[in-house]
């Protein structure tokens, strides 16, 4: 014995109006007394993913995710030969844009010559969804693209001879699938790439927004040498493993990011008489290097020049000289800005424009200014002491300079070298 409509009809009603299985007839468990629940399946690779790209209006040309067929793009129709003739026709296309996103996306059915589509939008062709009042309706699948005359006649006074069905409307071809759009973007794990070779990955924050990590962990840059370096992008910054420092890139060039308690390193070399080269424990330039012999700071180049990790003197120090090289950066050319350097609990510390454009360098020792230098004097506010020395290492000094001053020990006078020879001040 057939199913009865009305078994079917208690099925559908049980099914999507309460999403609930049915287990018995109606007359023995309405709708409200069945307990299994029984959702309707929803496919993920069928969920349209970018529907809120679909306009409320049928836009007049393709556009977007939606492609429209009008005119000669009016989709032919062929007959489904399973079916009673003429009774169901295919579009050959699924994922029609139903009226639900809108009135105007309900499909429009024409009935005309086969192989003329570009005149089957006519009046004169159309079939309405209603009918003609014979019973001849017609019902349209948007998730097939299937028509079906579902009254129980064909359209009225239509002759389907050498004529066929025609569709024109719209279809959804965006993507499908849960969850956004990835865009650009490959996840495997934990772990965000680019799909496409060199892209960038760009984080752009609304408005005054801004990035944040909100960890108690770390951070880590990129890491590589100098020959791994990539373009240049101001603000890009990166650690590189060959000089061991975190550098950032100006706009320019590439610079050094001090922060390392290693910045400045002491070299201690004694001098025997002969040896004018020396070998420093890192890399420097000439400009990044203060050397001095027995405390008295040397001239560059006149005295001396250093090249990568090599100082080399003009004339070899004496034996009993006692050479200090400092060596301040390990990058090439480094530039440091700052208004202050301190101690722990900022009483000694050296200030740089103390006040707008002060133009002025200030030394403070224990919470009291000890020396204020401008362009145009050296203001000490203690006693100087000069460096101090005998006579045999007073001559021993390379290269002396007219300006110099000292306290001889061996004559206990102070001193200074003036037109090349040394002179007591008092």
């Amino acid at each position: 014995m057939a199913i009865s409509d009305g078994q079917k009809i208690d099925y559908l009603f049980k099914k999507i109006g309460f999403g609930i299985t049915k287990t018995d007839t109606n007359s023995n468990k309405v709708a409200a007394n069945e307990s299994i629940a029984s959702p309707l399946l929803l496919r993920g690779d069928k969920v349209i993913k970018d529907a809120a790209s679909i306009p409320s209006t049928k836009p007049g040309s393709s556009s977007g995710v939606v492609t429209v067929y009008t005119g000669a793009s009016t989709v032919e129709c062929t007959a489904d030969i399973t079916a009673s003739a003429n009774r169901t026709w295919k579009t050959g296309f699924t994922d029609w844009i139903p009226p639900e996103f809108g009135s105007t996306y309900l499909v429009n059915v024409y009935i005309h010559t086969s192989g003329d589509a570009s005149n089957a939008e006519s009046i004169s062709n159309k079939v309405f969804i209603t009918g003609s009042g014979n019973d001849d309706e017609w019902f349209f699948d948007y998730q097939s693209g299937v028509l079906h005359f579902i009254g129980t006649n064909l359209p009225d006074s239509v002759d389907f001879t050498g004529k066929s069905v025609y569709v024109a409307g719209a279809r959804y071809t965006g993507d499908f699938g849960v969850g956004g759009s990835t865009g650009a973007f490959s996840f495997t794990d934990n772990r965000l790439q680019t799909t496409t070779t060199n892209e960038e990955i760009i984080i752009e924050p609304a408005g005054t927004g801004y990035v944040a990590i909100d960890s108690t962990s770390g951070l880590i840059i990129p890491v590589g040498t100098t020959d791994q370096r990539p373009t240049g992008q101001t603000g890009m910054f990166r650690f590189n493993s060959t000089d061991g420092q975190v550098e950032v890139y100006n706009g320019t060039g590439w610079t050094g990011v001090l922060g390392s308690t290693e910045s400045v390193t002491l070299d201690e070399f004694d001098g025997d008489g002969s040896t004018v080269a020396f070998t420093l424990s890192r890399t420097g330039t000439s400009a990044s290097v203060w050397v001095s012999i027995n405390g008295t700071v040397q001239e560059v180049t006149n005295t001396y020049t250093v090249s990568g990790s090599t100082l080399t003197f003009n004339e070899a120090p004496v034996t009993g000289d006692k050479i200090q090289v400092r060596n301040f950066f390990s990058a090439n050319t480094t530039v440091v800005r700052t208004s202050n350097i301190q101690d722990a609990d900022g009483d000694t510390k050296i200030q740089v424009e103390e006040s707008a454009d002060e133009d002025t360098i200030r030394f403070d020792v224990s919470g009291t200014e000890v020396l204020a230098l401008t362009s145009g004097k050296s203001a000490f506010a203690n006693a100087v002491q000069l460096a101090s020395m005998t006579t045999t290492q007073r001559n021993a000094i390379n290269s002396p300079t007219n300006g110099m001053m000292i306290y001889n020990t061996t004559t206990n006078k102070f001193q200074g070298y003036a037109n090349s020879v040394w002179v007591d001040f008092h």
